[in-house]
């Protein structure tokens, strides 16, 4: 007799995962550092390490895995479409929201992030453990195309700022001195043109052990910032790890999104890309 289905939300708190720890359909998957996951996680938790989320090409450090990759993955994670995934990390949900994104592309939408990751669910006194579970290997990788409509290529990306220029909110998530290019992380500072800055951390209350702090709260200073709720979003960072976070925000939003995975690892390395240097004009 098969399993009873499990369908959980895009984010669920721990509260909500706690009574559905051992169903035999949830998959758990533990993003943080080695050394704490060998002391403590999740019961059942699998450790995955986020060098299987990226691939590097030139200066283009965080693009999605080719394929041999992306079926090492899923072979890791040995999921089926069936299978809950609830993902977590110990920094707030960016490489979270990293692995969230990859599995969407898959065509896997059973993924949730859990809220606060590790540290919400340490601080309520909630079960763990030290084992490493093992799984049975499954065909988990998936026959249909990848869903490429929600990453965004820098051909695209250049396309969209010379034809469509207000066509997108573009959400810049890395540090204020990244963004106006007084720091280098890249050949050249800066953003892209019409983006706006809303770090990827702000979203955090830090008093509440890295949980999301309210969303109309997110919503209302992204509309500050320059955000137009009506519009698609294309979020950035370096490497689209921190943006994976942002990602995951937009979808709870319902608004549609696109991870540019190349980031500013790629559009800051070249000489031939339009950038913009300074603070945005609200």
């Amino acid at each position: 007799m098969s399993a009873e289905p499990l369908s959980l939300p895009l984010l669920v708190d721990a509260e909500q995962l706690l009574p559905v720890l051992n169903h035999p359909l949830l998959r758990i998957v533990d993003l943080g550092k080695p050394r704490v996951y060998e002391q403590v996680h999740l019961p059942n938790a699998l450790s995955l390490a986020p060098a299987l989320l990226v691939r590097q090409e030139e200066h283009a450090s965080g693009l999605l895995p080719d394929h041999e990759q992306l079926q090492q993955l899923l072979q890791t994670l040995a999921i089926t479409p069936e299978h809950q995934v609830v993902v977590y990390d110990d920094e707030g949900g960016a490489w979270a929201g990293r692995l969230i994104w990859t599995l969407h592309i898959l065509g896997f939408d059973k993924v949730s992030l859990l809220n606060g990751g590790i540290h919400s669910w340490l601080a309520k006194g909630l079960p763990t453990s030290s084992e490493v579970p093992s799984f049975a290997a499954v065909e988990s990788f998936p026959p249909n195309p990848l869903n490429l409509e929600l990453r965004i290529t820098l051909d695209e990306l250049t396309t969209i700022l010379t034809e469509q220029p207000d066509a997108y909110n573009l959400w810049d998530c890395r540090t204020h001195g990244e963004y106006t290019g007084a720091r280098l992380a890249a050949r050249r500072g800066g953003h892209l043109p019409g983006a706006f800055h809303y770090e990827w951390n702000t979203m955090l209350d830090r008093q509440n052990n890295l949980c999301l702090r309210p969303l109309p709260e997110i919503m209302a200073e992204l509309q500050q910032q320059g955000l137009n709720p009506q519009k698609p979003v294309i979020v950035y960072c370096q490497s689209h790890h921190r943006s994976g976070l942002a990602y995951v925000l937009a979808r709870l939003f319902n608004w549609p999104v696109r991870a540019y995975d190349g980031a500013w690892s790629e559009w800051g390395n070249r000489l031939d890309t339009p950038i913009v240097t300074g603070e945005h004009p609200l």
